[in-house]
């Protein structure tokens, strides 16, 4: 059986001007994964959120569950697809933990790089522009993307 991944990127705009405990800066949906075409790769999602991951790759964030403060866009998002009972692997990770990250790192075997699977190179290319732009207008930290599983 196969595993498709869905999710949303959010950005907190308002957040940036006002500070993050300001009542206006709360998390907004900005994009649907679907729109972006990201595939379902294992070996993408194995490096990433840890699903599927017989590669043997340290996971960029694993189950780390929705966010408490989602968008209620997202949240509409993820109950319509069946929330917590249908969907498995949740989690979520930021642009900045994103731009952090060490794309050169190998899964267990030596053979495949972080950026060999889902750097700019692959599907997921589309994610990260949406993301970089979004982070360069309302900072890193304010942008997220959440993913869950089927």
């Amino acid at each position: 059986m196969s595993t498709d991944v869905s999710g949303m990127i959010e950005c907190r705009p308002l957040a940036r001007i006002w500070g993050e405990d300001d009542e206006d800066a709360v998390w907004h949906d900005a994009i649907d994964l679907f729109l972006l075409n990201t595939g379902n790769a294992y070996d993408a999602l194995a490096c990433l959120f840890g699903v599927r991951n017989s590669f043997g790759f340290r996971p960029l964030a694993e189950g780390r569950g929705l966010p408490e403060d989602a968008s209620s866009g997202l949240r509409d998002a993820f109950n319509a697809w069946g929330g917590p009972h249908d969907a498995h692997g949740t989690t979520w990770i930021t642009w900045a933990e994103l731009a952090a990250a060490d794309w050169d790192e190998k899964d267990r075997s030596g053979m495949l790089s972080r950026s060999m699977v889902a750097g700019a190179g692959t599907h997921w290319a589309p994610v990260w522009e949406v993301m970089r732009t979004l982070g360069e207008l309302h900072g890193p930290e304010h942008v997220r993307l959440v993913v869950w599983f089927d």
